[in-house]
């Protein structure tokens, strides 16, 4: 639906804007195959493949050699979510992208860490879980305690905001009759 690139385009408005001095990028580094661990490399190279979507959304939007003087200057971080803890983020954009894949604990962490002047924006998809317990996931019930909270707002996206190309409509479409399909098989009420 392109949410990492709604996010990283909001966050770079508000930096031209001057409404904010910096974006922080981050996901939570959960695989759906090889481990951390066993990947090559440092941790810089480790985390590589789980941050480079965001890299990707700000590079079609800002130039090479801006993006990596923004970098260099710290204007834009982009981190792991396990390196957040203990940080207070002034004047900041800050985007946890995958959200679904951080779990309650996680999530309680990030959202704790918004400081003055800030603004964080929380992308995910609770069909694309990626985590042990799907019902662990941080991002499962954000709506039910935080839909009464002024200056928190949901947007959800629809089959129809699919910006990749066309077949995507159709293979999400094709997921969701299949899930609502064994849903009426299992008499299960729990999301799938």
């Amino acid at each position: 639906t392109g949410k990492t690139f709604l996010a990283v385009a909001m966050a770079l408005a508000a930096l031209r804007a001057n409404e904010i001095s910096r974006i922080i990028l981050s996901r939570p580094a959960v695989e759906a195959g090889e481990s951390l661990g066993f990947l090559p490399g440092d941790i810089s190279e480790k985390v590589d493949p789980y941050l480079r979507p965001l890299l990707d959304a700000l590079s079609d939007m800002v130039s090479p050699d801006k993006l990596k003087s923004m970098i260099e200057k710290r204007i834009v971080e982009i981190i792991p979510l396990a390196y957040m803890r203990g940080r207070t983020l002034n004047n900041s954009f800050i985007i946890l992208d995958e959200a679904q894949n951080a779990s309650r604990t996680q999530m309680k962490m990030f959202l704790t860490r918004l400081g003055r002047n800030s603004k964080a924006v929380v992308t995910g998809d609770v069909t694309q879980i990626d985590l042990p317990k799907k019902y662990d996931s941080g991002l499962m019930d954000v709506f039910e305690l935080f839909g009464g909270i002024s200056g928190i707002e949901f947007i959800e996206f629809e089959k129809s905001d699919v910006m990749r190309h066309r077949l995507v409509m159709e293979i999400v479409a094709a997921y969701e009759r299949d899930a609502e399909k064994k849903q009426r098989i299992n008499g299960d009420n729990k999301p799938t």
